[in-house]
C-alpha cells in the first residue's frame, strides 16, 4: 500500500476506532471521513473497519453500552446482558428509515445514547492502540521492501554489465 507509515497506520486506526461506535452500517463512511480529515489513507480506514465484525460486535456493544451507562452515571435502565443488540440495531434502523421518531426517541435513545457516550472514549483508545504499534511496523516493512527492490535493481544492472563484458 503506498504512502508514508503515518498515512497507512493512521488510516487503519481510523477504521478500527470507528468500528467501536454504535453507528452500524456507517463505519466505513465515518472511518474514511475521519481519515480524510487527518490526511490518512481512505483504503486503510476501510480495511481497519474489519476490526468490528460479527464476532467482535457483541463484545464491543456490551462494552460501550456499559461504559456509557457508567460515564452517564445511569444506575437505572437495562443492563447489557438483557439486551438483544442485533434485534435492537435492526429495529432502530427500520424505525429511523420510517421516521418513526416516537420509537427512536422513546425506546431506542435510552440504549443508543449510552453507546455513543461509551463509544467516543473507546474509539480514542482504540485509535491510539492501533496507530502506535502499526506505524513502526509499516515503516519497517516499507524499508525492507525498498531494500529488496534496490537489490533487485542492482542485480539487474550487474547482469547487464556482465553481458556487455562477455560480448566484447
Amino acid at each position: 500500500m503506498p504512502g508514508s507509515p503515518y498515512f497507512v497506520a493512521a488510516g487503519f486506526a481510523c477504521g478500527a476506532a470507528l468500528s467501536f461506535t454504535p453507528f452500524v452500517g456507517m463505519h466505513i463512511a465515518l472511518g474514511c471521513l475521519l481519515a480524510w480529515v487527518i490526511r490518512a489513507s481512505l483504503l486503510s480506514a476501510a480495511i481497519g473497519t474489519v476490526v468490528g465484525n460479527p464476532w467482535t460486535f457483541p463484545f464491543i456493544w456490551i462494552w460501550i453500552y456499559e461504559l456509557g451507562r457508567w460515564l452517564l452515571d445511569e444506575t437505572s435502565g437495562q443492563v447489557a446482558e438483557g439486551l438483544n443488540f442485533s434485534e435492537f440495531f435492526g429495529t432502530f434502523t427500520e424505525a429511523f428509515l420510517r421516521f418513526d421518531l416516537v420509537y427512536v426517541f422513546e425506546t431506542a435513545w435510552p440504549v443508543f445514547w449510552p453507546m455513543v457516550v461509551g463509544g467516543i472514549p473507546t474509539a480514542v483508545v482504540v485509535w491510539v492502540a492501533f496507530y502506535f504499534p502499526l506505524k513502526p511496523i509499516v515503516g519497517a516493512y516499507q524499508r525492507r521492501r525498498w531494500i529488496r527492490c534496490m537489490k533487485q535493481q542492482q542485480e539487474a544492472r550487474d547482469e547487464k554489465t556482465a553481458e556487455a563484458g562477455r560480448q566484447h
